[in-house]
């Protein structure tokens, strides 16, 4: 199926809004979708309508954590674009603004299933917090001493600067406000404004008076207006800012952090790969370790933190141009979640490049500007921001030399063969790396571990107690 990404659009889209259970319409205001400047209009912003008051309890602060649970796992059985005509609708949006081709963005609307079953909910509840008590009440202890305290997980009041770059993202970002029983203002990116309302819609349908919608809104405004974020991002209305996006986005949000309003940043970060010596065993291992460094380079067509964007290979130039000749190969293969064809490299990219093919030996370069997938090999990491699949290919004369390229902006390594990624996990953790796996497996991930070096919704709660010392 081809895309209609850049399909030419016959009207502005209508992107209506959903506030504390009411969904609202309106061409109050106008903006531009981020990849094609695509004109959507929204309802205007009623800003006394946007949350509870600090002097009422939140709507969802005393529901049974089992209870919101039951809601969240029958909402799933509903998010199908098959039997779910506003996740069908979004997805005709989504498709007129989105980079990503319509087969991309449909398997997209799949990915949260798995963590959005009961007991994936449960489990990460467990891991997260050890008792789900804390959410439900207040907890005693008792300490050393035989002073007795009273602990809450208190539900907190969040706005959330959502992530554009994966529909699933709105799914599972209700998801979190939901478990942790807040008051909460999701501000919808402009590369996605659709999905969260076709969530909220889809649980209206099940439960239109339910306290986890009556705690959720969900707007548009353009990011960084201040005229809007001088308003909202204040203590008197909201504990924190959850916010994802890129540098400039996090550097504005930081702006707002002060006593009394937090900021929980989900940074820009590069994720890279690591391929040691075994790669070169046989024909086939080194075909296998192509295949996999590829299936975590493309991953949405580099558009993702978790995308590996420079390989570190232990081999010398030989072996390893080897292995980037066949991962060149495997870059223009049509996969779940990445185009054979994608978009095509930047001017910045494509500068860097043509100068490295006159600096052979030192720097080779397979592949060509037109979006099936470019490798550079070169001596040290380069200074370009590799993106639209192109990946940077580095020499290393043993894995642990590898660790020096990794930054406190490194989210994920992925490691070839998975037996070694204990040689080298703990010097790659003290580089500031916040996840290891195995090579290819980058998007998978297991259920109830850390993001970002830390427990969001640990994060998200506030933790109060009631001391008797």
């Amino acid at each position: 199926m081809t895309t209609t990404a850049s399909a030419p659009v016959a009207s502005k889209i209508r992107v209506p809004h959903f506030v504390r259970g009411k969904l609202i319409w309106g061409e109050d205001s106008e903006y531009l979708s981020r990849d094609f400047g695509v004109p959507f209009v929204t309802p205007k912003l009623e800003y006394n309508e946007l949350f509870a008051p600090r002097s009422e309890v939140g709507p969802a602060f005393d529901v049974p954590i089992s209870e919101i649970i039951d809601f969240l796992v029958e909402t799933a059985q509903y998010l199908t674009l098959e039997k779910n005509e506003y996740l069908q609708e979004s997805l005709e949006m989504t498709v007129q603004v989105s980079a990503l081709p319509r087969r991309i963005i449909e398997n997209t609307f799949a990915r949260p299933g798995q963590f959005l079953t009961r007991t994936a909910l449960e489990y990460r509840l467990e891991r997260t917090f050890g008792s789900l008590d804390v959410l439900d009440g207040w907890t005693e202890r008792t300490d050393p001493n035989g002073s007795v305290s009273r602990v809450r997980a208190f539900p907190p009041r969040l706005v959330h600067m959502m992530a554009g770059n994966s529909p699933s993202a709105a799914m599972t970002t209700i998801a979190d406000a939901a478990l942790t029983k807040g008051v909460n203002l999701f501000k919808m990116p402009s590369a996605d404004p659709f999905t969260t309302v076709a969530v909220l819609r889809t649980m209206a349908d099940i439960a239109p008076d339910h306290p986890v919608l009556r705690s959720m809104s969900a707007v548009y405004w353009r990011g960084g207006d201040e005229k809007v974020e001088n308003i909202l991002y204040r203590s008197q209305y909201f504990d924190k800012l959850v916010a994802w996006g890129g540098g400039s986005a996090i550097e504005n949000a930081a702006k707002y952090a002060g006593p009394g309003f937090q900021l929980i940043s989900f940074d820009p970060k590069v994720s890279m790969s690591i391929v040691g010596r075994e790669a070169f065993e046989s024909d086939e291992t080194l075909r296998e370790a192509a295949e996999l460094a590829a299936l975590d380079v493309t991953i949405f067509n580099q558009d993702a933190c978790l995308a590996a964007r420079h390989i570190c290979v232990e081999g010398d130039v030989e072996q390893v141009d080897r292995f980037c000749a066949l991962l060149h190969e495997r870059l223009g293969v049509d996969r779940d979640f990445a185009e054979g064809v994608g978009p095509k490299p930047n001017a910045e990219i494509r500068e860097a490049v043509e100068g490295m093919r006159f600096l052979e030996p030192d720097y080779r370069v397979w592949g060509r500007f037109d979006g099936s997938g470019l490798v550079v090999r070169s001596p040290e990491m380069v200074d370009f921001h590799p993106t639209n699949k192109t990946v940077n290919v580095i020499p290393v004369a043993a894995m642990r030399d590898a660790a020096s390229y990794a930054t406190v902006a490194t989210q994920t390594v992925g490691i070839y063969p998975a037996a070694r990624k204990a040689e080298i996990r703990d010097l790659l953790a003290t580089a500031g790396v916040q996840r290891i796996v195995k090579l290819g497996s980058a998007l998978k991930g297991s259920m109830g571990g850390p993001h970002d070096g830390m427990y969001p919704l640990h994060r998200f709660v506030n933790w109060v107690v009631d001391d008797d010392a």
